[in-house]
């Protein structure tokens, strides 16, 4: 057996490109949906001051005339990384072949953190905003931010991007960046709420502990990707923008146990269980109904799942080895 592949940050983002990401992250998601994959909840341990931890994300992908591909994803996630220029979330994603478990790949994590979870987010808006959708609001300028821009950009005709920040330097160099970047005019703003002021697709992807989002400033017939926040304890959306939105998770066990957003409101007895309408993947299989009108708000609360990265991954090993993409789907 040959030694597991390793590549470079650089070599992963050159072999996924958001648009192929998406469709990857899809089949993976309906894989799930239909019970062919395997993913239980991460493991989680803090330090012991509680500024950050190391969690641990093992799943089962099915690989049709294979007998799947099993990985782990480990990554430690330290928000307070951002003031010193660094990523958040640093790790590894370890891949083996399903017949005898043999280590096939070794790859940075957080690389494929950034990509895929907008191309989830991408996969939700695509089922369940608005066709005619396209003024996007950012609230957060950082990583995550310019992925899910690319990724919306991929399912989307967007006119108008306007991004806010808690460090008004921090949004303008981003506004700056991504104008160039895609050839499409970016507005840096002053406050959340006017970011969020008419439009119809909204993405939360910050590293707050405390609703970013109210409800209140919601347009009627918006989407909104819920991103940034991935523990009990920690939310981005106030209790009324959940209420008034029809609530779909990538996976139902994960948001019952991690989601804030959703686990919140429920412990305030705003909402139940029932208040998730279904997981992204069951839409995808036509299991469950997504978007019903024009004017309801819709909202996807991403956690992220250990099956979004052996997909990813594993169609970047079979195309550094050669193989055609479409193998690995």
């Amino acid at each position: 057996m040959t030694e597991p592949l390793q590549l470079r940050s650089e070599e992963v983002e050159a072999l996924l490109p958001m648009a192929e990401c998406i469709e990857v992250v899809a089949d993976a998601l309906a894989a799930l949906a239909r019970g062919e994959a395997v993913v239980p909840l991460r493991s989680v341990v803090w330090h012991p001051d509680r500024h950050g931890l190391v969690g641990t994300m093992p799943g089962f992908l099915p690989v049709p005339g294979t007998a799947g591909v099993l990985g782990l994803k480990v990554v430690t996630v330290f928000p307070g990384n951002h003031a010193l220029g660094l990523e958040s979330h640093l790790g590894s994603i370890l891949l083996f072949e399903g017949k005898h478990g043999h280590p096939i790949a070794i790859f940075p994590a957080a690389i494929f953190t950034a990509i895929r979870t907008a191309a989830v987010s991408a996969v939700a808006t695509r089922l369940l905003a608005r066709e005619d959708a396209g003024d996007l609001a950012l609230l957060g300028s950082g990583v995550q931010a310019s992925s899910h821009l690319a990724a919306l950009k991929e399912v989307r005709p967007l006119s108008r991007v306007r991004v806010w920040s808690r460090s008004g330097e921090n949004a303008r160099r981003f506004a700056q960046v991504e104008s160039a970047r895609h050839g499409l005019p970016v507005e840096a703003v002053g406050s959340a709420r006017e970011a969020v002021s008419g439009a119809d697709l909204v993405c939360t992807v910050t590293s707050s502990r405390e609703p970013v989002l109210e409800g209140a400033w919601l347009a009627s017939g918006a989407h909104v990707n819920a991103v940034g926040s991935s523990i009990a304890i920690a939310r981005e959306l106030d209790t009324p923008a959940v209420v008034r939105s029809r609530l779909f998770v990538d996976a139902r066990l994960s948001a019952e146990n991690e989601a804030g957003d959703f686990l919140i409101p429920k412990r305030e007895g705003a909402i139940g269980d029932d208040h998730i309408q279904g997981e992204v993947g069951e839409i995808l299989i036509g299991k469950v109904a997504g978007r019903r009108s024009a004017d309801e708000v819709t909202l996807f609360k991403s956690l992220g799942l250990a099956v979004e990265d052996l997909a990813a991954a594993y169609h970047v090993y079979r195309k550094a080895r050669g193989e055609r993409p479409e193998a690995a789907r």
